[in-house]
């Protein structure tokens, strides 16, 4: 069984633990880019609050051609900064070759 894991501020990650997650409460990015790679051994998908992962985007790309884990950003408490979109973007275009959702 695959283990799901999520980084980022308490506030914002405490509701995961309700569904089930293990949840990893850090303070600043150089502890997020610490846990991180610790748990890039034992966890397929780990999810990090935006305004972390905006500060660690060098450890994130390490991950990015692997299988596991799957890094994932998600919104803080504070809202999005729109990071998981961008990657979703990014994705399609290296898949397809062009940009086919957000072509203006």
């Amino acid at each position: 069984m695959y283990k799901i894991g999520v980084i980022g501020d308490k506030d914002s990650i405490l509701g995961f633990k309700a569904v089930g997650l293990s949840v990893f409460p850090v303070t600043n990015s150089s502890e997020a880019e610490n846990m991180l790679k610790k748990l890039s051994n034992e966890f397929a998908v780990i999810y990090v609050t935006e305004q972390l992962a905006k500060d660690i985007v060098e450890t994130i790309d390490m991950y990015k051609d692997s299988r596991f884990p799957i890094i994932i950003p998600i919104p803080g408490n504070q809202g999005s900064l729109g990071i998981g979109m961008q990657g979703v973007k990014k994705s399609v275009e290296r898949a397809v070759g062009a940009d086919i959702l957000f072509n203006q």
